[in-house]
């Protein structure tokens, strides 16, 4: 579990990072990433918006850890 409790906080953290971006300069890094890849590349950003969200229902749990 602890790999898996590891990659959720990266992925967190990367998504933060990402939202930090568009909110100060509505700059996407994301979509700027996939963006070389075309129609491909909008799937890949999906699924990267995806797996922060399931990483913030995961991390949920550590909610419990800190209070």
């Amino acid at each position: 579990m602890k790999a898996l409790d590891i990659t959720a906080l990266v992925v967190l953290i990367i998504g933060g990072l990402n939202w930090l971006l568009v909110g100060l300069f509505k700059f996407d890094l994301v979509q700027f990433i996939f963006m070389a890849f075309g129609s491909v590349g909008e799937m890949l950003a999906r699924i990267v918006y995806v797996l922060v969200g399931l990483s913030a229902l995961y991390a949920i749990k550590f909610i419990k850890d800190i209070a």
